[in-house]
């Protein structure tokens, strides 16, 4: 909707953030075409074993955020029902 257009927008202004990728079918990414589909492919497969093991400790809990920091990014993943909103930035201070 309106509010998540908003949020995304918001996103796009921050210095920090490198690429944006939606995950689904990709309907905007910041990334070259091979970079989106390694990113996304990848956390996909990340975020369902997270999801899993989240619901293997809990089965009444789910996961609703993903977040890794490594040395040289900062990926912060938001799953929904339909796709994953995928966040990558420079790791902050």
């Amino acid at each position: 909707g309106a509010g998540k257009s908003r949020a995304l927008m918001q996103i796009f202004s921050e210095e920090i953030m490198e690429g944006l990728i939606t995950f689904g079918i990709p309907i905007r990414t910041t990334f070259d075409n091979s970079t989106t589909v390694q990113y996304a492919g990848l956390l996909q497969q990340l975020t369902m074993k997270a999801r899993s093991t989240v619901r293997d400790i809990d089965p009444r809990n789910d996961l609703t955020f993903l977040r890794i920091r490594s040395k040289k990014h900062e990926i912060m993943v938001a799953p929904e029902n339909e796709y994953l909103l995928i966040v990558i930035q420079k790791p902050c201070e």
